[in-house]
């Protein structure tokens, strides 16, 4: 039995992963981080790291940016593993994770679902095929109307693979209106739409000539992150040092 720690365990997030982990017979949460205690939760719940008495193979963390330096000290003073599921993380901060991962094992990624981990895994597979034969590549994101940042970092991550696949060669169009011109062979571009309550959907678009392939994921719920984060856990629990992303984890 894999034992973890939940950062951040009162919070949306924290509490799906509860609920996951208690139906898991391959991982349990022995206690939980946060600044606002809950009795409710099976575990007890400390206001800080430094207090946890319980002792743990894991920890995942689904807390909040400002908590990330006092949480990647901790880990790597106990070389502790951590899943590492917060976003909006500085350049600061990437680096000193980068620091912990020397020693002990961090995981990290732009988006914890299996899908879309896979999506990146087949993005790297058909790339350089359908390049190779003149596909132009588009992606669309759509997200909820409260979502402050576009692209957002998945749709920016997906690109990354197209481009990866492609030795760097691509640059990416983020606005068309400002410039009236042909598109350049050598882009890719990136649309964001926000409206109403969509959790996620990601469509990656290669046009080519007389025809059109579309891989498209669709995220009804922010589960599917909190299921990658338990098998992400459950992957690193044991790693030795360093950094770690879902591509491992899928295989």
């Amino acid at each position: 039995m894999i034992r973890a720690l939940m950062h951040g365990c009162c919070g949306k997030m924290g509490r799906v992963i509860t609920e996951i982990c208690s139906a898991d017979p391959q991982i349990e949460i022995v206690a939980g981080v946060d600044r606002i205690k809950d009795a409710s939760l099976p575990y007890p719940v400390y206001s800080c790291l430094e207090e946890c008495r319980e002792q743990a193979d894991v920890i995942i963390d689904f807390s909040n940016a400002a908590a990330a330096d006092g949480l990647l000290e901790f880990c790597a003073a106990r070389q502790i593993p951590v899943v590492l599921c917060t976003t909006g993380l500085s350049g600061e901060q990437l680096d000193k994770a980068e620091q912990a991962a020397k020693k002990t094992a961090v995981l990290r990624s732009a988006n914890m679902s299996l899908g879309i981990n896979t999506l990146l895994k087949v993005l790297h597979a058909v790339s350089g095929v359908l390049a190779d034969a003149g596909f132009d590549m588009e992606i669309v994101e759509k997200h909820h109307n409260q979502k402050v940042d576009a692209p957002s970092g998945t749709a920016l991550a997906l690109a990354d693979a197209i481009n990866e696949a492609l030795q760097g060669e691509y640059h990416y169009v983020y606005d068309r209106s400002g410039v009236r011109r042909k598109r350049d062979p050598k882009e890719i571009g990136l649309s964001a739409v926000r409206g109403g309550s969509i959790v996620g959907e990601h469509e990656v678009i290669f046009a080519g000539q007389d025809e059109v392939i579309e891989l498209k994921h669709t995220a009804y719920s922010k589960a599917i992150f909190a299921k990658g984060a338990v098998q992400a856990a459950k992957f690193l629990a044991g790693q030795p040092a360093g950094m770690y992303d879902m591509s491992q984890v899928i295989g």
